[in-house]
């Protein structure tokens, strides 16, 4: 309907800002950048309450500049009190990737406080709430909306996201089924479902499920969305050790999209998989191209330049670089609505602690991440950093932690694929504590 009343009229800039809106939803940020933008362009054309809403729109998603957004969101609540809409962006597209997460809960019951049938402000309030392993308010959040008979096909992700971490396999099989035959949400679960088999080490299950919501995507012509389940997949085989794949997909994903987190998960997969300069040449391009964004200058940028650093045999510079990430540590961060890379600046600095052999230092981040599940929720990195958290504890000469570690970790990995290199690494170094 929107995309409709845009081309009917094509100086609506109402109709753009809100396109922008709906294909970040569905991880089309490239796509949102230009229709905001377009907004933007036009937003004399529009009355004072839309010039707000088209300007918050423009900062996130054309600059990225969260801070500059949530000043402008601030000052269209001041001149707007009884809008429900700034509340939403600030709890929906603001504050997630901020890492302020129960502001994220505050703005959202805000927004339902002034409107209460806003399906997408329950959607946020639940979000809010499992970031902070608040399972039980996220459940009774989307109670309060079945009250309401309202949808938002974000429910389905959350809930499937409670299901995970409450080891309900009923519950996520139940949040799958939901969305067989809807094209704008079956891709994101089957890319849940590549992380959830991953996070166990079933890779050659992953690699399935990664195949079938690139497929989903494609199908629903979602380009950019497409290319990044490839680089996330890229990224998956490089952390656990299958350089050669990794560096294969993260091509594919770059012949398909030149999207940011498509450039960013590539360059981590690079990263990791031995392939320095490339990775380091993409984000060049990729700072030159954002110079403002939030995400890029204090995640993706320093996590590049810490991970490269490490390979240098400079753990100390790595740590100084990921200084600048202190700050977003906890932030959902990517530039889609499906965050699949939170809290990789932490896992890098625990590697950078491990390099530096300040094993103590290692550790609380590792257990950092292992405390926010709900941020980490199903990515490849919640389960190794039982492993990292392992290797951190032996180094420290504390075998009784350290076999506690390892035995977390290969308890989890039990009926992991027997080829993957970490998993035999990790064997391997569980013997010698023996």
């Amino acid at each position: 309907m929107v995309r409709s009343l845009s081309e009917l009229d094509p100086n609506f800039a109402l109709a753009y800002a809100y396109l922008g809106i709906a294909f970040t939803s569905i991880g089309e940020p490239g796509t949102a950048a230009e229709y905001s933008r377009r907004a933007y362009d036009l937003r004399e054309r529009t009355s004072e309450p839309e010039k707000y809403f088209i300007s918050a729109t423009f900062l996130k998603e054309v600059t990225g500049n969260m801070i500059n957004a949530e000043q402008a969101c601030q000052l269209w609540i001041q001149a707007y009190p009884r809008s429900e809409m700034p509340h939403n962006y600030l709890s929906g597209a603001i504050y997630p990737v901020m890492g302020e997460h129960e502001k994220v809960i505050e703005q959202a019951s805000e927004a339902i406080r002034l409107k209460s049938d806003s399906p997408v402000s329950y959607a946020f309030l639940m979000l809010g709430y499992i970031a902070q392993n608040r399972f039980d308010e996220a459940k009774a959040a989307y109670g309060q909306a079945l009250e309401r008979k309202l949808y938002s096909r974000f429910f389905v992700v959350a809930l499937y996201q409670i299901a995970f971490l409450q080891n309900d396999v009923a519950g996520m099989v139940q949040q799958i089924e939901k969305s067989a035959g809807h094209p704008a949400i079956q891709d994101t679960l089957l890319a849940n479902e590549a992380d959830t088999a991953a996070y166990s080490g079933r890779l050659r299950k992953s690699r399935e499920f990664s195949q079938q919501a690139i497929g989903s995507a494609e199908r629903a012509g979602e380009k950019e969305t497409a290319a990044s389940y490839t680089a996330m997949s890229a990224v998956r085989e490089a952390l656990f050790g299958n350089a050669e794949e990794a560096r294969r997909r993260a091509t594919l994903a770059r012949q398909y999209s030149a999207g940011v987190d498509v450039q960013y998960g590539s360059a981590l997969a690079l990263a990791y998989a031995g392939n320095d300069r490339q990775a380091q040449s993409l984000m060049d391009e990729l700072g030159k191209r954002l110079p403002e964004a939030t995400i890029v200058l204090f995640n993706y940028l320093p996590t590049i330049r810490a991970k490269l650093a490490i390979h240098r045999g400079n753990a100390s510079g790595a740590i100084e670089s990921l200084k600048a990430a202190e700050p977003y540590d906890l932030g959902t961060t990517t530039y889609s609505s499906y965050s699949w890379n939170s809290m990789y600046p932490v896992y890098v600095r625990g590697e950078a602690y491990l390099a530096a052999h300040q094993a103590s230092e290692a550790a609380a981040e590792f257990q950092k991440i292992l405390g926010h599940s709900g941020i980490v929720v199903n990515e490849p990195i919640g389960a190794l950093a039982h492993l990292q958290l392992g290797r951190a504890y032996a180094m420290q000469g504390d075998a009784a932690k350290a076999k506690a570690a390892y035995q977390d970790f290969l308890t989890l990995w039990k009926d992991a694929d027997p080829d993957i290199p970490i998993l035999k690494e990790a064997k391997a170094e569980y013997g010698r504590l023996q």
